[in-house]
Order: structure tokens, then sequence, then C-alpha cells
């Protein structure tokens, strides 16, 4: 048999093995069930003026595929954070299930750089992050961050899915996600199948004011 014919031969066989493949991996993903809030924006929007800014999402967002089985790890789990006296509220209320966004329903850091990390307690693949940061008004938050470990202080085996910290104020490298404005549909950030026990959620002020909130925050993974 002439050689091209063989290779062509070999490169069709791979090829069709490649999309078989693909279409099992395919065939085992399902849309990701998100319950949403009530849509709570009130008031006159205040316009924003951010470089980098996402545009304006319009109607329901595009359908998310996860592995079957895939459920949100982050429930009831513990929290921590940089501030220990949040300013209102407790750090509870990250994972408490309640993502309404009324007063009493999230949590409210200091002023300047803060974080909050959830302890899903044990190393889990994670294929999503949803945050709802505050979204009773259309505003942004500064210098959004999140990160996944096995390392609960956060210094090895550390994998960044989000950073919109083009100042890189909080010294862990500028980055190059668009900053993006809060609604009710939350934020969905593509994890991509990373491994970890620990994720830490970083901000630092918002287009409103300096201090950082969070409503709720769900590890959607296996």
């Amino acid at each position: 048999m002439n050689p091209k014919t063989i290779t062509t031969i070999v490169a069709l066989t791979a090829l069709t093995a490649l999309c078989a493949l693909n279409a099992a991996v395919a065939a085992d993903k399902v849309p990701l069930q998100i319950e949403l809030p009530k849509p709570l924006f009130v008031g006159t929007p205040v316009p924003l003026k951010l470089p980098n800014l996402e545009p304006a999402r319009t109607g329901k967002r595009p359908d998310f595929l996860v592995p079957a089985g895939t459920v949100n790890l982050a429930k009831g789990k513990k929290v921590t954070g940089s501030d220990s006296e949040p300013v209102m509220g407790t750090l509870d209320l990250v994972t408490d299930g309640d993502k309404a966004g009324d007063e009493g329903t999230w949590v409210e850091l200091g002023p300047g750089k803060q974080w909050v990390q959830i302890d899903l307690e044990k190393s889990s693949e994670i294929y999503g992050v949803l945050v709802w940061h505050f979204h009773a008004q259309a505003r942004a938050y500064l210098g959004v961050v999140v990160q996944v470990s096995d390392d609960p202080e956060f210094k090895t085996g550390v994998t960044t899915i989000f950073n919109n910290d083009s100042a890189n104020v909080h010294g862990l490298g500028a980055g190059k996600d668009l900053a993006y404005v809060e609604d009710y549909q939350g934020k969905l950030i593509d994890a991509k199948g990373v491994k970890g026990r620990y994720v830490r959620l970083y901000s630092a002020g918002n287009t409103t004011n300096k201090l950082n909130h969070y409503t709720e925050v769900e590890v959607f993974g296996k």
C-alpha cells in the first residue's frame, strides 16, 4: 500500500477516535441547574466608567454545561475571611443558600483589599463558581480574583480561575478578565474542572463605595 495512503488512513482513524471521544464527553454533560433570585435593582442606575468593562448582558445567560451529577459543594460550608469582624452580617451568609439580596442576606467587609474563603472539606473537581456580591444596585466590584487550592494558606498549588485585577492591587498578578456589572444572575466563572479543597475570592471595594460585599457564593463540582 502507498505510504501516503497509509498515513491518510492513520490520520482519519485518529480523527474518528477523537470525534467519538468528544461526543462521549459531550453526551455526559448537562445544563447546570441554577436557582436565581428575583431581580432587585432599585433606583436609577449610576453610569459606570471603567476600562475593560464587560458589555451588559441582555436576557438569560446561555446554558453552562457540566458533568452529570454536579452539585453545589459550598452550601452550608465554613467560610473564613480577611475581616474577622465584618461591618455588617456574618461570614456564614456567604454559603447559607439565601441569595435574595435584601438587607440581612449579605455580609459587608471593611474597605480596601479583602477576601473570603470557602472550605469544601475535601479536594474536589470544580467546574464553576457562581458569585453574587450585591445585586440590589448596578455596580461593579474592583480587583475581583478567584483562586482554588488544596493549601488553606494559598501559598502552594494555587490556580487562578478569574482575575480582573488589572491594577494588581492584591499583588497576585495583573488580571486580564473583564470588569462586570452585578445583577441578579450573578457572575458564573468557568473553573474547567480544577481540583481543590479551598476557594478564595478577593475584591477591593466597588464603584459605589470602598466596602466589599458577598450575598452568596456557589461552587459547582463533584
